[in-house]
């Protein structure tokens, strides 16, 4: 290790704890502590000899010691408190009171020490304090004012230095002065070619760190305009960073982020501490789309601390750290979307289970009390009529009860993928005509009329007729079940090029716009339909949803509350030419029989619950 090496690494454990916290602090400290200190050192070193050749020394000569040894108090003082301004105005006075002094034995303000005064600032200066170099600047004119009036009022005593020699004395003065102010010029050019070095130092590395970092560093003003920003910011949104300043920035971001935005800046300027804010910017693609490219950024600000403040730029800005944070947002979305979807599932299925107690319990009580009082005929006096009315309630009921089951099974198969269809070539009008059939006598009970528009020569399909029925039963019988009395249902047909629309519309109660989105969940029902006598499963829809994508075709709904509603179906000529293999077709004959059934059951949906239920409490009343 070479000297300079070990000298610098002493001086540095010398160097109070605040000063190793800059490279430039620790340079300054380094600079007024060294000098000083091996002045001093070499000063007391030289002492016993000089004593030993010179003898005892003169006053002047003492004055003199006393300023080499005084720095070494100062930098010790430096040393332990770290405050370098008070240790150079320190180390100015030292050097005007010693200069005062000389002076005043060696002929006043004439004396060869008085160009000393001069040093007095020059040493002040190298502290890069204004302060410390006016208080320095203040001292050696009013040690040079003292002496002129100390020579002025005859207040000087008698000089030390004889006649004879003064002029050698001035010569001394004056060169110990110019090497004095040359070792200050050495200094401050030093410090000057640290700080040079340093700055470099730093803004290589700072350079370094802004074109590889991924996140945006950035330099605001109150009012948002940008004074720097990285270069990262043009990869993050695809322009120029030059174009970003000022207020290139605030036009990109969304206009309702805007107010957020900067309100954190404004808020991180005025009260010193750290804001963060999340905001949409537009993003610049090569590819041309109608609508904008906006990313989430997340901002980080703070102010600018005072040590970092020029003193040409002293207002209170803001440095932000900017971030894409577009994948975490999408990620939150998705949880947030995902968090309600459970909830509408966990809803779902509270009303699944309210209303599946009433759906199943009210057939099941039908069965039980017509069964009992069958089986207690001698005892209640019941007649063969009586108990064949019974036995067709039983039925009836047991048929309703047997529906119910079946759409859940279905619906559960359906969500699974597992639901098989058997497409077959039939008349959609048979089929239509069918199922109105069925229910004509339901829509003459509930007053509504039921009519059908299809033409004549509609093709035939090729499709699960089962299916289809279902699809149509469910269909109109919520129609009739909706609708008003005196109202009626218009179930019509037709051909659009390669599919089969029909479309059932009834003069019902009608269905919200916050609901309709929502129809055809499985459970889901409307909230117009809650007060009403006939509540169903919240399947209906739902089968017929989940029966018509199973054959290639679609659903829509439109309604307006108080007026009625109308669902469309839309079916493909030929299913199996439309589903694209997405669930496989199987040709199921053992299920035919069951989908009669289910048909028959349908049929009778929601005609028996209540007034079953009061018939039975009528009936055991009646008997008892």
């Amino acid at each position: 290790m070479r000297l300079s090496g070990i000298i610098r690494d002493h001086l540095d454990s010398l160097l109070h704890p605040s000063a190793l916290r800059d490279s430039m602090t620790k340079a300054r400290h380094r600079a007024f502590i060294g000098p000083r200190l091996l002045g001093g050192l070499a000063a007391l070193a030289t002492l016993p000899l000089y004593l030993a050749i010179r003898g005892a020394p003169q006053e002047i000569e003492v004055m003199v010691f006393a300023w080499l040894i005084a720095p070494i108090l100062i930098s010790y003082y430096l040393s332990r408190t770290g405050h370098y301004e008070r240790a150079h105005i320190l180390s100015s006075t030292a050097l005007a009171a010693v200069v005062m002094a000389v002076c005043i034995n060696t002929g006043g303000i004439s004396s060869f020490a008085a160009i000393w005064l001069v040093a007095v600032p020059l040493d002040a200066a190298l502290s890069a304090s204004r302060r410390a170099v006016i208080i320095a600047v203040v001292l050696a004119l009013g040690c040079a004012l003292g002496l002129v009036m100390m020579d002025a009022f005859g207040l000087l005593p008698a000089s030390l230095i004889p006649a004879s020699s003064s002029s050698l004395f001035e010569a001394l003065g004056i060169a110990t002065a110019t090497i004095y102010a040359s070792a200050l010029a050495f200094s401050a050019e030093s410090l000057a070619h640290m700080s040079r070095k340093l700055l470099t130092v730093e803004e290589e590395r700072y350079r370094l760190l802004a074109h590889n970092i991924s996140d945006v560093i950035s330099r605001h003003s109150r009012n948002g305009a940008i004074r720097f920003i990285s270069p990262a910011a043009e990869a993050l949104l695809g322009t120029p960073a030059a174009l970003l300043l000022e207020h290139g920035l605030f036009d990109r971001v969304h206009v309702a982020d805007r107010p957020a935005y900067l309100t954190a800046l404004s808020e991180a300027a005025r009260s010193g501490d750290e804001r963060s804010v999340e905001f949409r910017v537009r993003r610049d693609t090569q590819e041309r789309t109608p609508t904008a490219d906006f990313i989430w950024i997340e901002m980080r600000c703070r102010p600018i601390d005072a040590a970092s403040r020029s003193v040409a730029d002293p207002g209170v800005d803001v440095v932000a750290v900017m971030r894409d944070v577009t994948e975490r947002k999408i990620q939150e979305q998705a949880l947030e979307a995902a968090h309600m979807e459970a909830e509408r599932a966990g809803a779902s299925k509270s009303r699944f289970l309210a209303t599946m107690s009433h759906e199943l319990r009210t057939p099941l009580n039908a069965i039980i009390g017509f069964s009992e009082m069958i089986v207690r005929e001698n005892e209640m006096m019941i007649d063969a009529a009586r108990r064949q009315e019974y036995a067709k309630l039983i039925n009836e009921s047991g048929l309703h009860l047997l529906s119910v089951v079946n759409g859940i099974l279905d619906m559960s198969k359906m969500e699974a993928g597992n639901f098989e269809i058997a497409p077959e070539s039939f008349s959609p009008g048979m089929v239509i005509a069918g199922c109105c059939d069925i229910l004509s006598l339901k829509a003459r009970e509930s007053g509504v009329e039921l009519k059908t528009r299809v033409p004549a020569a509609l093709p035939d399909i090729v499709a699960d007729k089962r299916a289809v029925n279902q699809v149509l039963i469910n269909l109109i019988s919520n129609a009739i079940k909706f609708s008003n009395r005196d109202g009626h249902v218009i179930v019509s047909a037709l051909q659009e090029r390669r599919h089969i629309v029909i479309a059932v519309e009834d003069t019902g109660i009608g269905i919200s716009n916050e609901d309709l989105p929502r129809l055809g969940e499985a459970f889901f029902q409307a909230k117009t339909s809650y007060d009403r006598r006939h509540a169903g499963s919240g399947l209906g829809l739902s089968i017929v949803k989940r029966l018509v994508e199973l054959h290639g075709g679609d659903m829509a709904i439109r309604s307006r509350v108080g007026e009625g509603t109308c669902v469309t179906v839309r079916l493909p000529l030929d299913c199996e030419a439309h589903r694209n293999g997405v669930t496989p077709i199987s040709m199921v004959q053992a299920r035919n029989e069951r989908a009669d059934r289910q048909s028959t059951g349908a049929a009778v949906e929601d005609t028996l619950p209540d007034a079953t239920a009061m018939q039975v409490k009528a009936e055991v009343r009646k008997r008892a």
